[in-house]
């Protein structure tokens, strides 16, 4: 299974083109910048619209009103909103966690999990401050999925491996939001 991550686009989507090929599409939030209904109709409209066979997403920091939502209606059934839940494609058992939620929801025996924050001290530095969230490393070294897959802190693009975890910062934009990180292509 080929996914491809991004994730901290805030409203330049449009501006990623010739991404490759993959089965899967995983957006890990920031999708809008302020958060409002208006930034999230075009980015779903125009991620539905990508030819890809399956697509996850789910929310970051920015993203505030769908804090709390428990779904979104009329989704296309390739199209996977992982709040606080999972879905099982191919035999590859996904878990998205939604921003600021306990890492207690988060369940044993996945395959790749998808979180906005990172882990502390890993793809976590971004202007000197380290992002990431520490009982959520706790809980990703207990369960130990083969993939973590999160964005948040611009500057700390990149993918790490610890043991028999992946960990994977998928920012789409540096600090000052240009497009400058690659969509990241992962080999299941």
């Amino acid at each position: 299974m080929r996914i491809l991550q991004i994730s901290d686009t805030h409203n330049r989507h449009q501006l990623l083109t010739d991404m490759p090929a993959a089965d899967v599409l995983v957006h890990c939030g920031d999708f809008t910048d302020m958060g409002t209904e208006e930034e999230v109709l075009d980015f779903l409209n125009w991620f539905i619209l990508l030819p890809y066979p399956q697509k996850i997403f789910i929310v970051g920091n920015h993203d505030l009103c769908l804090w709390e939502a428990d779904g979104i209606e009329d989704l296309p059934d390739n199209v996977h909103f992982l709040q606080d839940r999972g879905c099982e494609i191919d035999g590859v058992k996904f878990f998205g966690l939604g921003y600021n939620h306990p890492e207690s929801l988060i369940p044993d025996g996945i395959d790749v999990l998808v979180t906005h924050e990172p882990p502390i001290m890993i793809l976590d530095e971004s202007n000197n401050t380290h992002w990431g969230n520490a009982p959520l490393r706790n809980r990703v070294m207990k369960i130990k999925p083969k993939y973590h897959l999160f964005g948040h802190a611009h500057d700390a693009y990149g993918i790490e491996k610890y043991g028999d975890i992946v960990f994977s910062n998928g920012s789409s934009l540096d600090d000052y939001y240009e497009v400058c990180h690659s969509p990241r292509l992962i080999t299941l």
